[in-house]
């Protein structure tokens, strides 16, 4: 069965309302807008009012809002009713952004200030609300994942915290470890992944790129990252590489032993037009490392792919390797905060998640499977056919 029958057969859960933070309003924004789209689309008799009431409308966007006193103390409040409703927190924790004052001084939200104002809105409406699923694309203490040592698991206290107030599911993209969802292994915990948007950005950008094995490769700037390669790459059907660390293991610095080089494995790249996939970058150290290691290889155009681009050193030395050719793109989602001097960029590309995210939110509120979603298998597959039949044709082959 389609994903349109199967919305086209089922009642939803309850009314669907979206209750976005600050941090995350322009996503909302555009996610509400391909949902209203879509269900108008729909060819279902909605002339049963209890089944489908408050379906179809404009926009399923709530007022909710996070005030601050002058001491920088918060509250939340949900300016409509939210009684019965199937309701989806949004929140982005890397929108670094905002700002609020205390005593007087401008402050910065933290990750952990964006943590607290969606817990300030799961009380105001977790006691009416039919149910209740938090979408936090950027997962909120995913990097202390794992404990070494006398450390905090914050990720886990995290998850643990929010379904002991109530939430049922969480939703996240790229988790740094997905295997954080053991720590709440009786409620819902979705992990998706934007490969069909990476690729789509990319051929929509660049419209020569020739899609096989003796073109184009798909590399890991490291181990942790090798899965999304491996899937990438049996999905396109193209080969990949991957460069691990050697490390000094007679020698600590700064806690770690110390790097000595970085080993690549993989067939030659001379030639090939490269993908560099990561879940992050933050300084962007090691995709940068990466980039320059290929390009001295012999490598034609790099595309570097990362869910979550935060930048956390700047944009100076993505501009330097740009200029230097050793990347061509630099390719991001929107699921977290853009400056404007990196939207500004000619090397950077955006991949669009939003009808990602409202194809995701749609089949929740109905109850129906979303293995079609988490899996884009076919969907790039369909569109390297389109793109191929249409690169023959301008090629005359």
């Amino acid at each position: 069965m389609s994903e349109q029958d199967l919305f086209e057969t089922t009642l939803p859960v309850a009314p669907l309302k979206i209750a976005a933070l600050d941090s995350s309003t322009e996503l909302a924004e555009k996610v509400n807008a391909h949902l209203a789209d879509s269900r108008k689309a729909r060819s279902t008799d909605y002339s049963l009012p209890f089944h489908f009431q408050g379906y179809l409308t404009d926009s399923y966007l709530l007022q909710v809002t996070c005030p601050r006193f002058g001491t920088g103390e918060a509250k939340g409040i949900i300016k409509e009713s939210v009684r019965g409703s199937d309701l989806f927190i949004m929140v982005d924790v890397g929108n670094y952004s905002l700002t609020y004052s205390v005593c007087g001084q401008e402050n910065h939200m933290s990750p952990d200030d964006h943590y607290q104002d969606l817990k300030r809105i799961i009380s105001a409406s977790i006691a009416s609300a039919h149910r209740v699923t938090v979408i936090m694309p950027f997962l909120y203490g995913s990097r202390q994942h794992k404990r070494a040592k006398r450390e905090s698991l914050d990720c886990a206290l995290a998850l643990q915290e929010l379904t002991n107030m109530g939430v049922s599911n969480i939703i996240t993209f790229d988790a740094h470890d997905p295997r954080v969802a053991n720590a709440i292994p009786l409620h819902g915990f979705d992990n998706f992944t934007p490969p069909y948007q990476f690729i789509k950005a990319i051929l929509w950008k660049e419209t020569n790129l020739l899609i096989d094995s003796e073109h184009l490769m798909v590399i890991s700037p490291d181990e942790g990252a090798m899965h999304r390669a491996v899937y990438f790459a049996n999905v396109i059907g193209i080969d990949m590489g991957m460069f691990y660390k050697r490390r000094n293991y007679s020698a600590v610095v700064d806690g770690k032993h110390p790097v000595v080089e970085h080993e690549f494995l993989g067939n030659h790249v001379a030639g090939k037009d490269v993908i560099i996939m990561d879940d992050m970058i933050a300084s962007g150290r090691r995709m940068l490392d990466t980039a320059r290691a290929i390009k001295e290889k012999g490598a034609n155009r790099i595309f570097i792919c990362a869910t979550f681009g935060i930048f956390t050193d700047g944009l100076e030395q993505f501009d330097e390797y740009y200029n230097k050719g050793y990347i061509s793109y630099v390719v991001t989602t929107n699921l977290t905060y853009r400056s404007k001097e990196l939207r500004s960029r000619p090397y950077y590309l955006e991949a669009d998640m939003s009808k990602f995210l409202a194809m995701i939110i749609d089949a929740l509120n109905h109850d129906v499977g979303i293995g079609v979603v988490m899996s884009p298998t076919q969907k790039i597959q369909h569109l390297l056919d389109e793109y191929n039949q249409e690169l023959k044709a301008e090629l005359n082959l």
